[in-house]
């Protein structure tokens, strides 16, 4: 470790033995912090060390231009110094921490018999170490979320909220995130149209005064709403694509690339048997060719093999075809999620149970878990 107190010094030192990370102040004689940063990074000497900026000023301002810059992260001082070092630690490992917030499907439970895999409906969440945050559905799950957020007193969210579609169990507790409602925080919410509906107009129509009481009128953030549809995009400098599911009404899957890792979020979604007069060997095809090689798949898996054959239509999967679906698109791992409210932390062990067993059949390399409440994983 080394450290210069001259930006002019610092330009001449650090290219000769390029580190893993450089820690800039913004205020500094000679070339300020934010100066400082862009000649950096225009070094492809540095291409791959992190730059990260530091200051008291908490200004969103100086975070935006920090990442105009090339800065790969952002500090407010004071630092709490065992948080900043995991943090750092974060950054320069560049490791994704995907949280799950809930994992229910359809509606929220409260029973002794399902504690351990929660209650909560949709949600997960994707943090990345520049303090990014991407939330996958806004069921019961964010709520806790929420509070975690809150709790930790960031100065400013800047998050990205996909909402797979507008059914209840993935929309209606947008209302108690709180970030929402103070000023300073951003939020970019996206999802699929429902015919002549757009996204703003389908989650406002629950929070018209009549269903809730507050409008999103009030939202004091700076909210903005964007209708996706099937393709590929570029939302907050990652690679988004999207791909409509077999579910009632438009619904879509989500996949995100982060340099060289990936992750899918499919839910909700039907995966016919084959035999099936549903059966449409080109849409799993489809699906398999979207999911190719993900690091994480993150799919819907309602129902066990024996209780499906009585929920045909439904819009959801049974463990044996999500595992077909999964071994075909080589994902390297697979979670189990969106489990039918009837079923006990019991059932939903033997959907992983039933899941490992054809796996190991199939002689595949997938590793399949059913994440809990509160659980996180690391990519």
């Amino acid at each position: 470790m080394a450290e210069s107190a001259s930006s002019v010094e610092a330009l001449r030192v650090i290219p000769a033995q390029p580190p893993d990370c450089v820690l800039i102040d913004i205020m500094m004689p000679e070339l300020d912090g934010h100066e400082l940063c862009r000649r950096l990074r225009a070094m492809p000497a540095l291409a791959a060390t992190k730059l990260v900026m530091m200051s008291a000023k908490a200004y969103h301002f100086e975070r935006k231009r920090a990442r105009e810059m090339g800065a790969d992260g952002f500090f407010q001082k004071p630092l709490e110094s065992a948080r900043f070092a995991r943090e750092l630690e974060r950054l320069v490992a560049d490791t994704l921490c995907v949280g799950f917030w809930g994992v229910r499907g359809t509606l929220p439970i409260s029973r002794t018999d399902s504690v351990r895999y929660g209650g909560n409906t949709s949600c997960v969440s994707v943090s990345f170490p520049d303090g990014r945050l991407f939330v996958f559905d806004a069921g019961t799950g964010i709520k806790a979320l929420s509070d975690e957020l809150m709790a930790a007193r960031v100065s400013r969210i800047d998050a990205a909220l996909f909402i797979s579609h507008p059914h209840w169990d993935h929309i209606n507790a947008l209302p108690f995130f709180a970030p929402l409602y103070v000023v300073g925080h951003q939020l970019a919410i996206y999802g699929p149209a429902q015919g002549d509906r757009s996204m703003r107009e389908l989650l406002s129509a629950q929070m018209d005064g009549a269903y809730f009481p507050i409008t999103v009128r009030e939202f004091a953030a700076d909210v903005s709403y964007h209708d996706l549809h099937e393709g590929e995009f570029e939302i907050a400098r990652e690679r988004i694509r999207t791909m409509l599911l077999v579910h009632p009404g438009n619904c879509l899957g989500y996949r995100l690339d982060h340099g060289d890792r990936s992750l899918c979020y499919v839910t909700d979604n039907e995966l016919y048997p084959p035999g099936s007069s549903f059966h449409s060997p080109e849409y799993l095809e489809h699906l398999v060719d979207f999911a190719r090689d993900t690091d994480l798949l993150i799919t819907d898996c309602a129902y066990g093999d024996e209780e499906y054959p009585q929920r045909v239509n439904y819009g959801h999967s049974c463990v044996s075809q999500v595992v077909d679906f999964a071994c075909r698109a080589r994902a390297k791992r697979l979670c189990l999620m969106h489990h039918d409210p009837d079923q006990n932390d019991a059932a939903v062990d033997a959907k992983v149970s039933r899941a490992q067993a054809l796996i190991e059949q199939r002689g595949a390399a997938t590793v399949v878990c059913a994440p809990t409440e509160r659980s996180e994983i690391e990519l």
